[in-house]
């Protein structure tokens, strides 16, 4: 996961910014797994009382240096979360920054909504007598993606526009696409994001051979991993579709674009997160389809309005995270046999699990964008959020790591003087003032 989103943002971005997006993703990978050590795993699975309503609701308070089996695996999930937010505040914020708000998301924000939904002692997750009904989320929709989404969002808001992204003509402000420097790369990104999602969703069932005969691992695993390459393929198809028939519509240029598609891809796996375990292929099919089409309206929703996210993190992840929470208690199983007869009934358990999954969103919503805007707000105010226009200009590769991405010194052939057969054709173009044909 973390080779893809470190691809698919140095490819969206320009040339003289793509040292400072990978040293980013680098350091959510390592720097991450200093913190997640330190602090975060504890926070999200550190109460390990065996009477459930005798433990912290709120967050872990305990196993601070024990090693646990689970550890790595929650690990790559909280690394997600905080990479999200990069792509979205790219090529123009301070490095200082970023440390501030990838540490904060990485050893706090996230390991609380992960305590409350994935520790089994979480408030999000209720008991009685006859069910153990609560958030339903199995590999991450709202826990990972929307946590790290609306992060994603707040980020760009306090940030404001890359400079030159917007400009007025005629008296109307007009958005200029300020596109990545090697699609190539973007396509890799996302072709190694679409492997990493089925393992990050398969892996969610932490276990391929059942130890009981009730729970099936293996077919949840298989399904997980059909699932969601079935709900990304649709999320992929919706998306480029939807961007060729609306500006039809409007009888404007239609262009069949790679980052819509790979977009609209990566949006459709975030919403099988929720429930790809256990459900149909045809629900999965049609949320994703759904949260393609999702990606697509927030993403020119949000740069009509001039909020400037350079990927579309916010409406691949937000987006596609919002619908998986939102749709899985409509269309997957959780367990229980469904029966359509019952799907009106007031204490249908579909309609209990949609009001948790609801309170769940938007509590991780307001806990994330309160807290991780807070910390945006701060550093703005300290003038410590974003670099000088001249910096940001000329670009930061150079200004802030010494290290330009595709340094010039690197691409000369290495002879000091020509050879003879270099001399002739400098002849030749001097005489005929045409460079022949190669």
């Amino acid at each position: 996961m973390q080779s893809g989103f470190a691809f698919l943002e140095a490819g969206s971005v320009r040339q003289k910014n793509v040292v400072n997006i990978l040293i980013k993703n680098i350091l959510d990978c390592l720097k991450g797994a200093i913190i997640w050590w330190a602090c975060g795993f504890a926070f999200a699975y550190g109460d390990l009382s065996p009477v459930p309503s005798a433990a912290n609701k709120f967050i872990g308070w305990e196993n601070f240096d024990n090693f646990h089996a689970n550890w790595f695996f929650q690990y790559v999930f909280a690394a997600t979360a905080a990479t999200i937010v990069s792509g979205a505040v790219a090529e123009r914020t301070q490095f200082g920054s970023y440390v501030i708000y990838s540490t904060f998301i990485t050893g706090f924000v996230y390991p609380v909504v992960a305590h409350w939904a994935w520790s089994g002692t979480g408030w999000l997750t209720a008991y009685d007598e006859n069910d153990i009904i609560g958030f339903a989320d199995f590999a991450g929709s709202g826990v990972v993606h929307c946590t790290g989404g609306i992060a994603a969002l707040m980020g760009a808001f306090f940030l404001g526009p890359r400079f030159g992204k917007y400009e007025k003509v005629g008296g109307k402000k007009v958005s200029r696409q300020l596109a990545g420097h090697s699609v190539p790369l973007a396509a890799l990104g996302g072709f190694i994001l679409f492997v990493g999602f089925m393992a990050f969703n398969g892996g969610s069932a932490l276990a391929i051979v059942s130890s009981n005969e009730v729970v099936d691992n293996g077919q949840a695993v298989a399904a997980a991993i059909m699932n969601t390459l079935v709900g990304g393929a649709s999320g992929a198809v919706f998306c480029l579709g939807l961007s060729i028939i609306m500006p039809l519509m409007k009888g404007e240029d239609h262009y069949w674009s790679l980052l819509t598609t790979i977009n609209g891809g990566l949006g459709g796996m975030a919403s099988l997160c929720a429930a790809c375990n256990d459900m149909t292929t045809g629900a999965a099919f049609g949320i994703g389809g759904i949260a393609g089409m999702t990606v697509y309206w927030v993403g020119n929703a949000l740069d009509r309005i001039g909020i400037d996210d350079p990927i579309d993190a916010f409406a691949v992840h937000f987006g596609g995270g919002v619908c998986g929470i939102l749709l899985a208690p409509l269309f997957a199983n959780f367990g229980i046999a469904i029966q359509p007869a019952y799907v009106f009934e007031c204490d249908y358990f579909a309609y209990k699990q949609f009001a948790w999954n609801l309170i769940g969103l938007i509590a991780i919503t307001l806990w994330s964008g309160t807290l991780v805007g807070g910390v945006f707000f701060l550093l703005k105010a300290a003038n410590l959020l974003r670099v000088e226009e001249e910096i940001e200009i000329r670009g930061l590769d150079i200004k802030k790591h010494g290290e330009p991405g595709y340094p010039l010194a690197a691409q000369g052939h290495g002879w000091k003087e020509m050879s003879s057969s270099d001399e002739i054709q400098q002849k030749s173009y001097q005489k005929n003032d045409t460079i022949p044909e190669p």
